[in-house]
């Protein structure tokens, strides 16, 4: 028994599942790339290590992904640590995020929502609170059948372990950039260019 070999073979079945969803990622982006520009915001968060994908994804719009082109407002929610510390402290965990939402979305707005077990209650509040925002809500999440795919207005389903929907979450941030930057209107006569390898 390669605990290696398992981990890869696991990982490989994730990503399977990830690649059958595609055409949403690609639909993603383009929803991005028609509304970033225009001044609407992403909003992304999670726990753990999909926090950590959150802030990935929001550090990739503010920096750039692979074009060298403007940056566009995003806000990973779990990375606002005053805020964070803040809204514990006084409204509970449950609230971090929904509260922040309530603060900072607006329709035309979108907020990811990173979670392997679809059921972490300050993720279902915020995405009520996205919800009667008029926010988009897009939840990344592992495949069960679970509240926070219920709650969002879509969501991408990846089955395996939280280790392997964790890793094929990042492929998916990496994944929806990359939809984005294809999605997004070139200036005539510029020339765009690209990160080097």
């Amino acid at each position: 028994m390669n605990p290696v070999h398992n981990h890869v073979n696991a990982l490989s079945e994730t990503l399977s599942a990830l690649r059958s969803q595609a055409n949403t990622l690609l639909r993603w982006g383009r929803v991005m790339a028609d509304r970033l520009p225009g001044g609407a915001r992403l909003l992304a968060a999670g726990n753990g290590g999909s926090a950590a994908e959150a802030q990935h994804l929001t550090a990739e719009l503010v920096g750039r992904y692979d074009l060298d082109r403007r940056p566009f407002s995003a806000i990973a929610l779990c990375a606002e640590s005053s805020s964070v510390t803040a809204i514990s402290n006084d409204y509970g965990y449950e609230e971090v995020f929904a509260r922040q939402v309530v603060a900072h979305g607006q329709p035309q707005d979108i907020l990811v929502l990173l979670s392997t077990s679809g059921r972490s209650e300050n993720l279902l509040r915020a995405a009520k609170a996205g919800t009667r925002q008029g926010m988009t809500v897009w939840a990344m999440t592992g495949a069960h059948a679970n509240p926070l795919a219920d709650l969002a207005d879509e969501a991408l389903l990846l089955p395996g372990r939280t280790c392997t929907v964790q890793e094929a979450q990042l492929i998916a941030v990496h994944t929806l950039c990359e939809a984005f930057e294809a999605a997004l209107p070139q200036p005539s006569g510029v020339n765009v260019e690209r990160r080097a390898s």
